[in-house]
């Protein structure tokens, strides 16, 4: 399997891998990571893909946010979607992409990559609870436990807040549970 860089000849099937692996929310998912996709520069943020046997099998977005801190806003990450087609899952190539995506967000800087999603599953990849860690989460739609921070190496102590999810995330009420 191949993890590389999405690129714009990809777009039709990262869409399919989500309509795929989302089921019934497919179409709402593929939504949000074309919308998503409008955040991303050569440097804050990235789309990575899983290629196996030459087909797009996976796929994860990790795009900019903003953490409303004390002193400053501070860009970071927050990553959703994740997708990886039925056929291909509990295989890792979700637990890959993820685990490529936090090595390449530190490169670039990032000082926290934010997610809502299950702890027991993100817990592997260092994500915590956001709230004891100081920073808020930024609609109460998200239960506690899902609103999850993964600290890079460019994170500062002063860096705590609330995070400010991107307009996109809003335009697709993709915030919260649906």
């Amino acid at each position: 399997m191949e993890l590389r860089l999405e690129e714009p000849a990809d777009h039709d099937a990262v869409e399919d891998v989500h309509r795929q692996a989302f089921g019934a929310d497919g179409e709402h998912v593929a939504g949000l990571a074309r919308g998503l996709r409008s955040l991303l520069s050569p440097t804050s943020g990235l789309s990575l893909v899983a290629v196996d046997g030459g087909q797009i099998v996976g796929h994860v977005l990790f795009t900019r946010s903003i953490l409303d801190a004390p002193k400053r806003l501070v860009d970071v990450l927050v990553l959703s979607p994740v997708g990886v087609l039925p056929s291909h899952q509990r295989r890792g190539v979700g637990s890959a992409l993820i685990d490529r995506g936090l090595e390449l967000a530190d490169e670039q800087g990032a000082p926290a990559v934010f997610l809502e999603g299950p702890p027991g599953y993100y817990a592997r990849f260092g994500f915590a609870p956001g709230e004891p860690l100081g920073f808020r989460k930024p609609s109460l739609r998200i239960p506690d436990a899902a609103f999850q921070v993964r600290l890079l190496s460019g994170h500062e102590p002063t860096m705590t807040g609330t995070l400010v999810y991107s307009d996109v995330f809003w335009r697709h009420d993709a915030v919260g549970l649906r």
